[in-house]
């Protein structure tokens, strides 16, 4: 219960709602008690007419009919009456933890959104996604039905069990005697029901995921001619499926039985030790029956204490796991937090860095500086620590020693958010949105129009094929643009970054998967837009950096040549050797 103390102050968000539900609550329980009072003055009425009718009193015979009747409509106005306060019990109470839930996803969603990259590669999106959805449900089942039907419950219990009492001691013990039984049974098969349909949750994501692979990889499968083994595994996991739902549908088939076996033996001994008591005239027949509706608006209550604490726990388990995520914290730290006009001007100073999930060293005493308006090539084999010195200088972490600076100013000292919007980055791995190609390319912008985007598609040499599209740039581009090829795909991602008329320019591998026509084309197209404007080209090809005003060669996470094309080439160190290599692969043109 300690965990669900977190949402305490979105009760109090909604505690109007909440005290108006209880009051509806308290009214349909007055309400629930009318009926039983009506019903065994209509018996008592009834045992005493039977005298009347046989002596042939028409009047008086009339006169009982008459009060029959009526009574009769004040049980069904009562009924029609509590149920329409328990629609608006309903009403308040779930309409606010629907509220609830809708703030609580929202600020696990925004505080995701604040953590680090790093927090990324250590939690699988899986695990994410969980906690946003199934947690969150479960969450609102405790501030949503299992508050209502607490609160229902315990109104109702400690209102018609002390009446009880008070009107026939023996019968109030004998006819609740049942009930507790009923708790602990349904407590014990609500648990087992839980734990099964967590199985066959995860057996059911298992397949899903699977399912998804699949159809992701269909290319692949079709190529290797494995279609038949990947058809068997599916079979093997939908045939664990089936099995979980059919252990889980055994015991849901025990479950009303269990229920119904107890109310029918509450039913029996109230009805007995009535009859004893009525013999006994210590209570007359319509007591009998006020008992049997007392046992049945009991029923529910208690059949939910089960069903409730079952909610509670389960509830309590997924704000501890919300909580622990909701406690991590964003170590990208912004101590001055200055607004700055970016100019471009870029000076690493011994920067290293080592990956805390690998204990890699990214970057070894890395120094170097660029001047506003100029261009820098970073060539170096895979690993060799290039894409972390461009995700050093975006910050999406933060270095270990040394100091990156951005116009004479610590890149620690400034907003970060301006800081990122005054940047333009192209990430190794290209990531497209669902959604048409014009909206892909204004992603990292809000104040362009179609005619920016043309601009941007043209400089990244893609206008050509998106006019080949039926719908232009309104094309649909599929799940990560799935629809496109990797050249594609790459071209769209440079238009977006340069569409921002970025003040710095970061290129991390992203022309890979274009021919060299293309390549050449872009980056020319580049050194017209980025004049007086800061560009890092990150590559593993010589073409791509070779025109760079200065070109640094990485290995191992350190800087182990630098110097211009020519200069580099006269080396003839490792940038002499790449050279060589990609002359004869035919990568340099």
């Amino acid at each position: 219960m300690k965990e669900l103390s977190y949402l305490n102050k979105y009760l109090f968000k909604y505690k109007k709602f909440y005290l108006l539900g209880t009051g509806f609550i308290f009214i349909s329980t007055f309400f629930a008690l009318i009926p039983a009072t009506l019903i065994r003055e209509t018996f008592d009425l009834i045992e005493e007419g039977i005298a009347i009718f046989s002596s042939g009193d028409l009047d008086a015979r009339d006169k009982t009919l008459s009060t029959v009747i009526l009574y009769a409509g004040g049980i069904i106005l009562a009924a029609i009456v509590r149920g329409l306060f328990m629609y608006m019990m309903r009403q308040t109470i779930i309409v606010a933890s629907r509220n609830i839930e809708y703030d609580l996803k929202n600020e696990i969603f925004f505080h995701y959104q604040t953590l680090p990259v790093q927090f990324y590669k250590e939690n699988n999106t899986g695990d994410l996604m969980n906690r946003i959805s199934e947690d969150v449900s479960r969450v609102r089942m405790y501030v949503g039905p299992a508050l209502m039907y607490g609160m229902n419950v315990t109104i109702l219990m400690l209102t018609i069990i002390p009446f009880m009492f008070y009107i026939n001691t023996k019968l109030a013990f004998y006819s609740i005697l049942p009930l507790p039984m009923l708790v602990v049974a349904i407590y014990y098969v609500q648990n087992i029901i839980n734990r099964r349909s967590e199985e066959i949750q995860k057996s059911l994501s298992d397949l899903s995921t699977y399912v998804q692979e699949t159809f992701s990889g269909i290319r692949l499968i079709k190529s290797f001619v494995r279609e038949d083994n990947f058809s068997s595994v599916f079979s093997e996991k939908s045939i664990e499926y089936k099995d979980k739902s059919l252990r889980l549908q055994f015991v849901l088939s025990l479950f009303f039985p269990i229920i119904m076996t107890l109310i029918g033996l509450s039913i029996i001994i109230t009805v007995y030790i009535g009859a004893v008591e009525v013999f006994n005239k210590n209570i007359s027949i319509g007591n009998i029956a006020e008992f049997l509706i007392y046992v049945y608006l009991l029923t529910w209550p208690v059949t939910a204490l089960g069903w409730i604490t079952s909610i509670v726990q389960r509830a309590s388990a997924s704000q501890k796991r919300i909580n622990q995520f909701l406690k991590e914290e964003n170590n990208i730290i912004t101590t001055e937090n200055k607004s700055i006009d970016v100019k471009g001007k870029v000076e690493f100073k011994n920067v290293s860095f080592k990956y805390p999930d690998t204990n890699i060293n990214g970057l070894k005493k890395v120094s170097f500086n660029i001047n506003p308006g100029d261009s820098l090539g970073v060539i170096g084999t895979t690993g060799s620590g290039k894409s972390t010195l461009a995700n050093s200088l975006m910050r999406l972490f933060d270095i270990d020693h040394g100091s990156i600076l951005i116009d004479d100013h610590k890149i620690q000292d400034l907003n970060v958010v301006e800081f990122r919007r005054q940047v333009g980055y192209v990430p190794q791995d290209v990531f497209l949105f669902s959604d048409s190609i014009e909206n892909n390319i204004l992603f990292g912008t809000r104040e362009k129009g179609i005619e920016d985007v043309e601009e941007a598609a043209e400089n990244a040499d893609l206008t050509r094929n998106i006019k080949s599209f039926p719908e232009k740039y309104k094309t649909k581009i599929g799940e990560r643009g799935i629809t496109l090829s990797g050249g594609q795909k790459q071209r769209i991602s440079i238009a977006r970054a340069i569409i921002k008329k970025p003040k710095i320019l970061i290129l991390d591998d992203c022309l890979s998967a274009v021919d060299t026509k293309t390549e050449n084309k872009i980056l020319e197209n580049l050194k017209k837009i980025m004049v007086d404007k800061t560009t890092i080209i990150i590559s593993h090809r010589i073409s791509s950096v070779k025109l760079a005003k200065k070109i640094l060669v990485m290995d191992d996470g350190k800087v182990i040549e630098d110097g211009t094309h020519n200069e580099l080439l006269r080396k003839k160190g490792n940038y002499y050797r790449i050279y060589r290599n990609q002359i004869e692969e035919g990568k340099t043109s």
